[in-house]
C-alpha cells in the first residue's frame, strides 16, 4: 500500500537549514568538490550540530504525538544538494539527534524544488539562497534561512510561529500601491477594499495546514481537560490602523485564523521578536530581517516587487 501525503503538512528541508554546516561549507568554498566529499566520508560518523530551523523542526515533530504512530500529522522530507554518499552524514545526523525523519531526495548539485508538488510540500526551507528564489519563482512555497544557530531551551515544549502578511500571507499587490502612491494612497486603498480578502501569498496554505494540526490541539483538548496547548501562530506586521482591519478581514475571508496579531506601523519588529520569541518568522523584507535575525530564527520569502531590483520600502513586508 503506497504511504498518501494529502492529508498532511509536508515540509521539505535542506540539510543547510536543518544543521550548521559552516565547516563543511569551507572545506567546499576553499578546497573544492573532492576535499568536500572527502570530509564527508571522514566525519561521517560525526553528527552535524543543529542549525537555525532544527528548533522548529523538532518542536514540529513533535505534534506528531497527537496523531497514529503509523498515521503521522506531519511529515518532513530532506531536500538536498549533496548526493547520497555526501548525504549519509546528514541522515545519520538526523537519526543521532532523534528525529523522525525518515524520508529524503539527494540531487547531486541541482536543486530538488521541483519535487515539491509531488510530495505534497506546503514549505520548503534552505539556507541556499539561489535554490530559494528558483522555487518562489516557479510559484513554489519556500524560504532562505537566516543567520547563525540559536539555543534552543529543551524545558519549552511550545512551538511558536510568526509571519508578516504582505508578501508572505498576501500577495504583494497593497505593497505595490504604495510603492507607487504613497503612504497616505496605500491607507485610502485598504480603507476602500476593507471588505474585499487579499489575494493569498505564498504561505497561506502552510498557515492552512498549520490550523488543521490546531484543529487536532483542540479537539484533544476537549477530550482531556489537562491537555496544554502547545502551537501558537502570530502575525507580526507594519500595518496599523485603519489598514489592519483588511489583513483581519482577509484571513477570515481565507478561512485561516492566527492566535496573535501585532499592528506595528513601523515599529522595529525585531523588538517584538526579543519578547514573543517564535521559533521561525517569515517576513519578505531583507530590512526587517536584519533586526530578527539577531535573536531569531529568520526565514526571508523573496516574494513581489520588493524583491526585485532594489527600490523603496513598502508598507509591511
Amino acid at each position: 500500500m503506497s504511504y498518501e501525503l494529502a492529508d498532511r503538512l509536508v515540509i521539505g528541508i535542506a540539510s543547510s537549514a536543518l544543521f550548521d554546516l559552516t565547516e563543511s561549507d569551507a572545506v567546499f568554498r576553499e578546497q573544492g568538490e573532492e576535499s568536500y566529499r572527502a570530509h564527508q566520508e571522514r566525519h561521517v560518523g560525526d553528527r552535524l550540530r543543529p542549525g537555525s530551523a532544527f528548533p522548529f523542526i523538532r518542536r514540529l515533530l513533535s505534534l506528531n504525538d497527537l496523531g497514529e504512530v503509523d498515521d503521522p500529522l506531519v511529515e518532513v522530507i530532506v531536500l538536498s544538494r549533496n548526493d547520497p554518499d555526501t548525504g549519509l552524514r546528514v541522515m545519520r545526523s538526523i537519526e543521532g539527534h532523534g528525529l523522525p525523519i525518515s524520508r529524503a531526495v539527494f540531487m547531486q548539485g541541482r536543486s530538488p524544488h521541483r519535487f515539491m508538488p509531488a510530495l505534497n510540500m506546503s514549505l520548503f526551507l534552505s539556507g541556499h539562497e539561489t535554490d530559494v528564489r528558483e522555487a518562489v519563482a516557479a510559484g513554489l512555497p519556500a524560504g532562505h534561512v537566516l543567520g547563525a544557530p540559536y539555543e534552543d531551551d529543551a524545558d519549552d515544549h511550545d512551538l511558536r510561529i510568526s509571519f508578516d502578511f504582505d508578501g508572505v500571507l498576501a500577495t504583494d499587490a497593497s505593497e505595490q500601491v504604495f510603492q507607487e502612491g504613497g503612504i497616505e494612497k496605500f491607507r485610502a486603498h485598504e480603507v476602500t477594499n476593507a471588505g474585499i480578502p487579499h489575494d493569498p501569498g505564498p504561505l497561506r496554505d502552510f498557515l492552512a495546514n498549520v490550523n488543521r494540526i490546531q484543529l487536532r490541539e483542540e479537539q484533544e483538548r476537549r477530550k482531556n481537560p489537562d491537555y496544554r496547548i502547545r502551537l501558537h501562530v502570530s502575525i507580526v506586521t507594519a500595518r496599523n490602523a485603519p489598514a489592519h482591519e483588511r489583513a483581519v478581514q482577509s484571513l477570515k475571508g481565507w478561512g485561516v485564523t492566527v492566535n496573535d496579531a501585532f499592528f506595528l506601523g513601523g515599529i522595529d519588529k525585531g523588538r517584538i521578536m526579543k519578547i514573543l520569541k517564535p521559533h521561525i518568522f517569515f517576513d519578505d523584507q531583507q530590512g526587517h530581517l536584519e533586526s530578527t535575525s539577531r535573536t531569531t530564527p529568520s526565514v526571508h520569502v523573496p516574494f513581489g516587487k520588493i524583491n526585485e531590483p532594489v527600490g523603496p520600502a513598502g508598507p509591511d513586508a
